[in-house]
């Protein structure tokens, strides 16, 4: 198998945005990042991911500046938590582009239901935006909540980056 490309330092933002987004399953290391999920094990038990390629996914995010690593003790241990920086939420943007593509061009088997974001000043289902298609009001990230029935009822909070 030929060695990745590499397009770091290209003209074109798409084929740099690519180098760091486009490798198969960083785009859900971040998708769980957003809505909270931190830790090494539990990236795993919720993607189904191996060791060795979510370890080197999360070293490239965090080379890349959108996830950092911040030590914890577990027990007598220090491991690490992956935290979203301003760089990972600011992928936003691309996470609801392909939800929205996903559910106008694939279907889930069996159906689950669609994403939605919920507007959490007003409670509505909404569209991804600066203002909510609902109340018209603003809705920055914090005001932004995931509602994916498939995962729960209830709709998540996107987490806050970290300074």
């Amino acid at each position: 198998m030929a060695p990745r490309i590499e397009w770091a330092g290209q003209p074109c933002p798409i084929a740099r945005a690519v180098d760091v987004l486009g490798e198969p399953w960083t785009l859900l290391i971040l998708r769980n990042a957003n809505t909270g999920t931190t830790r090494f094990d539990e990236f795993r038990g919720e993607l189904g991911i191996a060791d060795n390629v979510l370890s080197t996914r999360l070293g490239k995010l965090t080379d890349a500046g959108l996830l950092t690593r911040l030590p914890y003790r577990d027990g007598g241990r220090t491991r690490h938590e992956y935290r979203l920086t301003q760089a990972g939420a600011d992928a936003l943007p691309v996470l609801l582009a392909l939800a929205a593509w996903g559910d106008e061009h694939t279907r889930a088997d069996p159906p689950a239901g669609r994403m939605r974001i919920v507007h959490r000043a007003c409670g509505a289902k909404t569209r991804p935006g600066e203002h909510c298609a609902h109340c018209g009001e603003p809705m920055p990230r914090e005001e932004q909540l995931w509602y994916r029935p498939w995962r729960s009822r209830e709709p998540v909070p996107l987490v806050d980056p970290v300074a």
